[in-house]
């Protein structure tokens, strides 16, 4: 039986990643994108299906869903990765406007809220399907208000709030599906040179994407709720 994946903004970076690593254990990685011509690019590269597929157009992600049910049947994993960064700088919270708060939830709640919901039923009609929603240690509220941590200094009230509400929207499914075989689980890439942050990172996409593709392939024993990264629990 065919092991079926979606991996939204999957074209480049720690997505593309993620859909390569699992490609190659064998699963039938859809990569979804909304640049048609990135994204049949990249698909052509990894020998893999390619869908259309913006996480701010319910109709966009209304119409990958369909194709997926029409070509496949099932969906047993989701990797939410499609996510958008922008920082402050020097900027405090009070500088930030409201619609650049709008603009970064729209893709990096909202739209993992749209993509999650068109998608689950056939999460649903799968074996034992896995969630991943893409998060980030800048997620923490814990280590944002150690003012001794290492991330005391990055506050970028509106990505990192983004990311936090990414959190306990994984929590929020994860009690919804607590007696289903679906895990829902939050992981951490870490600092990863990507477009997003100008390749200013220091570890690399694939790295990025080892903790996705481990939470993506969970066995029947393990976590749901989770927020994880590849040595193990952060705080929430």
């Amino acid at each position: 039986m065919t092991t079926t994946a979606l991996i939204t903004g999957a074209n480049k970076g720690i997505g593309f990643e993620t859909a390569r690593l699992l490609a190659e254990r064998g699963v039938t990685a859809i990569v979804g994108a909304r640049d048609e011509k990135l994204g049949r690019a990249a698909a052509e590269r990894l020998g893999q299906p390619y869908v259309r597929l913006d996480v701010t157009d319910q109709a966009s992600v209304e119409a990958a869903a369909k194709w997926i049910g029409e070509e496949y049947g099932t969906l047993d994993i989701l990797v939410n990765n499609a996510g958008v960064a922008v920082l402050q700088g020097d900027s405090p919270p009070s500088a930030t406007s409201a619609n650049l708060f709008r603009q970064i939830y729209d893709v990096n709640v909202f739209g993992v809220v749209t993509v999650t919901n068109a998608m689950l039923p056939l999460l649903r009609a799968a074996e034992a399907a896995r969630i991943v929603n893409m998060s980030s240690e800048l997620g923490s509220l814990s280590m944002a208000i150690d003012p001794d941590g290492p991330y005391w200094p990055y506050n970028f009230a509106a990505y990192n709030s983004s990311k936090s509400a990414l959190n306990m929207i994984t929590l929020a499914y994860a009690k919804e599906l607590w007696d289903t075989p679906i895990k829902v689980n939050a992981a951490n890439p870490g600092y990863c040179a990507t477009d997003l942050n100008g390749h200013t990172g220091y570890r690399t996409a694939e790295q990025g994407a080892a903790i996705a593709v481990q939470l993506a392939t969970l066995d029947a024993d393990g976590p749901t709720g989770a927020y994880l990264q590849d040595d193990g629990v952060l705080p929430w």
